[in-house]
C-alpha cells in the first residue's frame, strides 16, 4: 500500500513566506508557482490519499503561498463541504466577502469546526472581543471571522488584531491540511 503522506512533511512548504496576509498577496519569500507544484507532486506521487483529498491539499498549499487561481481552479471543481470551504476561503482572500459567505453557507456544520475551535481558544487564551465574535457559545463562527476580515482589511498590515486574525487564518489551515491527510481510500 502506499504510503500517506506526513503532515510534517506540508508544513514545511508553509514555513516559506510566513503567515499569509489576509488579503490577495503576494508577499515576499513565498515559493513559485512551479516549485509549489514540483514539492507537492513529490509529497503526493505515492500517497494512498483519494485524489479528491490530494487536489484540496494543493489548493490549501497554493492559498498559504498567495497563489489564489489555481486554488480557486481546484475549489470550484470539488462539489462537497470540503471543496466549498475551501472556495470561500480563496473569496476571502481575494477579498470578496459576500461571495465567501455564500461558499461559507454551502460548508454548514463542517467537521473542521469543532477542532478549529478548540485551536482558536488556544490561540486567543486571553478572554478579549476577538474570541467571543469567532467562538460564540464556543463554536466556531466562519461568518464572524469574514467580518473581522472585512473590518481589518481597513486596518494597517501591523495591527495587533490584523496579526491576530493572521495566526487564526494559519490555525484554519493547519486543521484543514490535518482533515485532509488524514482521509483514506
Amino acid at each position: 500500500m502506499a504510503a500517506n503522506p506526513k503532515l510534517q512533511d506540508f508544513n514545511k512548504l508553509l514555513e516559506a513566506g510566513g503567515l499569509p496576509e489576509l488579503g490577495p498577496g503576494p508577499r515576499p519569500g513565498i515559493l513559485s508557482h512551479d516549485e509549489l507544484k514540483q514539492s507537492l507532486d513529490k509529497l503526493l506521487e505515492h500517497s494512498s490519499l483519494p485524489s479528491v483529498s490530494r487536489d484540496l491539499i494543493r489548493a490549501v498549499i497554493f492559498l498559504w503561498h498567495d497563489r489564489l487561481d489555481p486554488a480557486h481552479v481546484i475549489a470550484q471543481g470539488i462539489e462537497n463541504a470540503d471543496g466549498s470551504f475551501v472556495h470561500g476561503i480563496v473569496h476571502r482572500r481575494e477579498p470578496d466577502y459576500s461571495n465567501a459567505a455564500y461558499w461559507f453557507r454551502r460548508v454548514q456544520g463542517h467537521p473542521c469546526y469543532p477542532r478549529l475551535a478548540d485551536r482558536v481558544k488556544e490561540k486567543l487564551a486571553a478572554p478579549n472581543a476577538l474570541k467571543e465574535e469567532l467562538l460564540p457559545r464556543g463554536e466556531w463562527d466562519p461568518f464572524a471571522f469574514i467580518r473581522l476580515c472585512e473590518k481589518a482589511a481597513k486596518r494597517p498590515t501591523n495591527d495587533p488584531q490584523v496579526e491576530l486574525l493572521r495566526h487564526v487564518q494559519g490555525v484554519e489551515t493547519e486543521v484543514l491540511l490535518e482533515h485532509f491527510l488524514k482521509t483514506e481510500n
